[in-house]
């Protein structure tokens, strides 16, 4: 079980590691902390399901199978009265073999601006509505406010309930809501990469994974001039 902590950029943007070097780093640190590709790996939070999810598609990126998310996190263990440990702990270290990501499930800006124009795949960001039409600013330096021409918005809040993923049910009512069609292809995208994951998270449990993430999100598109935004 893992805790997630995920490290963010000073933007507060959670990058991949570079394309050239990812599968080695992936590799190096998890089999430090004493984590094998071919465990069964629980990721759990201390708070509301958040960036668990990041958690979660990032080991299956890099090749671990078996990766679940804890119901409810932390939160949901100690009201259950589960038993509780102190201090840190120590693993031996193991080996992770990291595979490659498939290219196609992580979207470049240029994809994203492409899958725009043509139509080819629906862009779904998971920010606040406020957020996503411009009226409340972004927490950013330097990034602007509004979304992508043609994305449309499901905020990743609408599919989590009581610090967990919602039910089938509402998952489907939010992206209809939202104008998705559940059957055509999707690539999420949020502020900084990491509730796009949820939404992927929420997707993934319908059985309807998505094509891609945008691992740049707003906190890319938002910065750059030389795209189109609209409020």
């Amino acid at each position: 079980m893992t805790e997630s902590s995920t490290p963010a950029a000073p933007d507060g943007h959670v990058p991949l590691p570079p394309a050239e070097r990812g599968g080695w780093l992936v590799a190096l640190g998890l089999g430090a902390l004493g984590i094998a590709d071919t465990d069964t790996i629980v990721v759990y939070e201390g708070g509301e399901l958040f960036s668990a999810a990041r958690v979660w598609w990032t080991f299956r990126l890099f090749g671990a199978e078996k990766v679940f998310i804890l119901d409810g996190g932390l939160p949901q263990w100690k009201r259950e009265g589960r038993p509780l440990e102190q201090g840190s702990v120590t693993r031996p270290p193991r080996l992770f073999r990291a595979r490659e990501p498939t290219r196609g499930r992580v979207a470049s800006l240029e994809r994203v601006r492409d899958a725009l124009s043509s139509h080819s795949a629906q862009v779904v960001d998971a920010r606040s509505a406020d957020r996503f039409h411009g009226r409340a600013p972004e927490p950013r330096p330097g990034v602007r406010s509004g979304h992508m021409p043609g994305a449309l918005n499901v905020a990743s809040s609408e599919i989590v309930e009581n610090g967990r993923l919602a039910s089938p049910d509402k998952i489907r009512a939010a992206f209809a809501a939202g104008g998705v069609d559940l059957d055509r292809p999707i690539i999420t995208s949020c502020g900084s990469g990491v509730t796009a994951a949820i939404l992927w998270f929420a997707l993934d449990a319908l059985g309807k994974e998505p094509q891609a993430l945008y691992d740049g999100s707003w906190s890319e598109w938002g910065a750059r001039t030389d795209v189109p935004i609209e409020p």
